[in-house]
């Protein structure tokens, strides 16, 4: 699975429009979503308009390509056009994607093979008051 981060800017002035066109997401566009492949899809808007986006993918490329092909899509992106700060064409086909720099359970996967995890006995007595042994 690939895990992708986007970001994007939405204007100030629109920040509430962006937020309620979001609370009721058309239920075709869900599905076109979930049809493409992207699964675990959040998104997140700062006030100041930062929109950080993330889901995850089998296939990026296809997923891109279901959603380009789509009508809703494209009726959904049209609808969202007007509240992105400077944009051009499609905001989802503009999205700037971020490079994905530490994630959790692929460092612990990774280090899981390289040093010994000490168990629960061992971490009490490590633990263990006046460094006496239980």
């Amino acid at each position: 699975m690939t895990r992708v981060c986007f970001r994007l800017q939405v204007a100030v002035e629109h920040l509430d429009a962006y937020r309620e066109r979001h609370a009721a997401v058309w239920p075709a566009m869900l599905q076109a979503i979930a049809a493409a492949g992207r699964r675990n899809y959040s998104l997140f808007l700062d006030d100041d308009g930062l929109l950080i986006g993330y889901y995850e993918t089998t296939s990026v490329a296809d997923a891109d390509a279901a959603l380009a092909a789509s009508e809703v899509a494209a009726a959904w992106e049209a609808h969202m056009q007007d509240l992105f700060h400077g944009a051009t064409g499609r905001a989802d086909q503009a999205a700037r994607i971020l490079p994905e720099v530490f994630n959790l359970d692929d460092q612990l996967a990774a280090a899981d093979g390289l040093q010994h995890r000490p168990d629960a006995a061992s971490i009490e007595t490590i633990q263990s008051p006046r460094g006496s042994a239980r």
